[in-house]
């Protein structure tokens, strides 16, 4: 384990150079290049907003104005976004990059960081341009807002974590490459971010509650959109889950290391 963080702190700068690369390539052909990282949550929004605000907006409690669901959906998707680009990013990550795991010789945990690292600075552009939206409708967030960096790098490192575990367990069993985006996508509806979790009945809260993205999306609503803060409550225990997690996904990758590229 210390040996992978002494092979992540030496390979700092390949780090580095790589995110900015694969950011710079990824748009390289594009004459919009950054903007199409932010202009498809955006546009999600646009559309449940236009679509459901006349049909949820009067149940989503502490939001009185025209433009409240629009902003209560902003403040979801950005945590999702986040979450589910992270997730689905590392879950190929080995597979992709097979050829390059064969060819070059560095330490392959710094694949996971890269994909982070990357994953990062698109939340973070979108981030800017939510403000910029936030602005235009005349919203301002409160200052329990200065929680967003904590909370955009717990969603982060719980989204690597997991993702770690399923990438490695892609390599040897292909069907998890599939099935994740089927989850994802189940998952996404069993959120809160197109509605508000009162209006469910209570029976059916307690399962919702399950959720561990639950804690997450509300502290990213509450310090967005109501001016409250985190739900602490219920996010340090997902800390703990977290650090868990992220512990048995290093050990599990060390241990898969050597059979990883035979396997691709």
């Amino acid at each position: 384990m210390l040996g992978m963080l002494k092979a992540l702190w030496s390979y700092r700068y390949f780090i580095f150079s790589s995110i900015k690369n694969e950011l710079r390539l990824r748009f390289i052909r594009s004459r919009l290049g950054a903007l199409w990282m932010i202009i498809h949550p955006l546009m999600q929004v646009l559309i449940f907003a236009t679509i459901l605000s006349e049909v949820l907006a009067a149940k989503l409690p502490g939001i009185d104005d025209k433009y409240g669901y629009a902003l209560y959906l902003m403040a979801g998707t950005l945590c999702w976004t986040l979450f589910a680009e992270t997730i689905g990013k590392t879950v190929n990550l080995f597979v992709d990059s097979g050829n390059l795991m064969k060819k070059m010789s560095f330490p392959r945990i710094c694949l996971p960081f890269i994909a982070g690292g990357t994953m990062l600075v698109n939340n973070l552009m979108l981030l800017v341009a939510i403000f910029a939206v936030f602005a235009v409708m005349g919203h301002v967030p409160s200052i329990e807002a200065w929680w967003l960096p904590l909370l955009m790098l717990i969603t982060l490192a719980f989204a690597m974590s997991l993702g770690l575990l399923l990438g490695v367990l892609n390599v040897f069993m292909r069907d998890i490459g599939q099935v994740v985006p089927v989850v994802l996508q189940a998952l996404f509806w069993l959120t809160p971010i197109v509605y508000h979790i009162t209006i469910l009945p209570d029976r059916v809260q307690r399962i919702f509650k399950l959720n561990p993205l639950l804690p997450l999306v509300t502290s990213y609503q509450n310090v967005l959109l109501f001016g409250k803060p985190p739900v602490w409550a219920d996010l340090v225990p997902m800390m703990i889950a977290t650090a868990v997690l992220g512990v048995a996904s290093l050990v599990v990758f060390r241990r898969a290391s050597p059979e990883m590229v035979d396997a691709l």
